[in-house]
């Protein structure tokens, strides 16, 4: 009887460890996929933002020592003079 009880509670013991152990491991993947998932959501968004576009002005004359720099950075244009 005592080893039958022994050998039930091991049994029991070794179940709930393996239940465990896949109950965290789905877990770690769960998060591992959302991870994923938002890391390309990211890389797309990147990707498809428009990108800064340098504008120049041209402008002729001798008071003209150097060019004023005009560029846009996405949130206006900027004119360094």
């Amino acid at each position: 009887m005592q080893s039958i009880r022994s050998f039930l509670l091991t049994a029991a013991g070794i179940a709930f460890t393996l239940m465990a152990f896949v109950f965290t491991a789905s877990l770690g993947l769960a998060l591992a996929g959302i991870v994923a998932v938002l890391m390309v959501g990211s890389a797309v968004s990147a990707r498809l933002s428009p990108k800064p576009v340098r504008a120049t002005a041209r402008t002729e004359g001798p008071r003209m020592q150097r060019e004023p720099r005009i560029w846009n950075d996405g949130r206006g244009t900027i004119i360094d003079l």
